[in-house]
This record gives C-alpha cells, sequence and structure tokens, in this order.
C-alpha cells in the first residue's frame, strides 16, 4: 500500500510517499512544493493545490496524512498556514483519498520516542528509518515523519472503526 505524508506550509510544504507491506516501511519518493511569495493569497494557494494534485497523480497514493497545525504568536501567519493546510487537506479529499491528521508532537514521539524532538532528530531518524531516502532535510523529512507516523497508527484506527461498525450493527439488530 503507498501513502503519502504531508507537511503544510504556504512558503513550503514537505511530501514524502511510503510502501507500506505489513510493518515494512519504504522510501517511494519526497520532495518540496513552494508558492511564489510575490503573489496573491489565492494565487499561492492555487498552486500549492495544483501542485499537491500533480504528486497525487504521479505516486498514486491509497491514504494520506497532514500535520495539525500549531499556533503561532503572529495570528496572521497562524490564519495564512490555516489557509494553505485546509487547500492541501481538500487536494487528497478531491482525490478521493482518505485523509489523517496528527499532532506535531504525536508525530514526534512515533519516529523519534519524544514529542519534542528537535527537526535534527526528526530528519535523523527518518534517514535510519528509511536509509533508501538518504540525507533528507527539512520539511520533506518532515512529511516522511507524517507519513512514518501514520503507517504506524493507521492499524489501531483500522481496529477502532471495525470495532464501532460492530457496535452500531449490534444496535441495529436490538
Amino acid at each position: 500500500m503507498r501513502l503519502i505524508g504531508i507537511d503544510p506550509g504556504l512558503q513550503r510544504t514537505g511530501w514524502g510517499v511510503l510502501e507500506v507491506e505489513g510493518s515494512r516501511l519504504s522510501h517511494a519518493g519526497h520532495g518540496v512544493i513552494t508558492s511564489d511569495a510575490k503573489l496573491p493569497l489565492a494565487e499561492r494557494l492555487r498552486q500549492l493545490y495544483t501542485a499537491l494534485g500533480d504528486v497525487l497523480s504521479q505516486w498514486q497514493p491509497v491514504e494520506a496524512a497532514v500535520e495539525e497545525t500549531f499556533v503561532n504568536k503572529n495570528p496572521t501567519s497562524t490564519l495564512k498556514l490555516g489557509q494553505a493546510r485546509g487547500v492541501l487537506l481538500l487536494a487528497p479529499a478531491m482525490a478521493g483519498i482518505p485523509v489523517s491528521e496528527y499532532t506535531p508532537n504525536l508525530i514526534k514521539k512515533s519516529v523519534v520516542g519524544t514529542g519534542h524532538a528537535q527537526k535534527a532528530q526528526v530528519a535523523m531518524m527518518v534517514s535510519t528509518l528509511l536509509p533508501s531516502a538518504g540525507a533528507v532535510k527539512d520539511d520533506a523529512a518532515d512529511a516522511l515523519a507524517v507519513a512514518i507516523c501514520h503507517a504506524h497508527l493507521r492499524r489501531n484506527h483500522q481496529i477502532i472503526a471495525q470495532a464501532e461498525r460492530k457496535q452500531l450493527d449490534r444496535r441495529a439488530r436490538s
């Protein structure tokens, strides 16, 4: 199964694609999408949407995971990041790809073992877990970390969903 992790940003959005076979993870691809800071916000959002759509078409993931936004001290920056994140959630959803979301602390804890790891620690662990990816940096490393987190936690989501369906079935029969 192929999945994509997305590290949202208005200026730079990282993406990373993994192949998952059971508990085995392998690197498929990664990169960074950028938007032109000189353009109006709506045009920058269109650039992100179009570029991510191209990545999704090329790699054909069956699931997507996106890092949740943290609140900045600057409300304008937080709002713009939220708008970019909305577009980046929309692109896979419009392609019919289920999207999961994870907090930065959960992603770091899943990959490094501590929720307050530094970016360099995350990048080092991504390179350790996915040696064929090489020395991945910054936004792409964060996106691969999102994908790794999702790969580790998706089974839990499946078990919970299955239990909820059984509970609904039992209620419907009663």
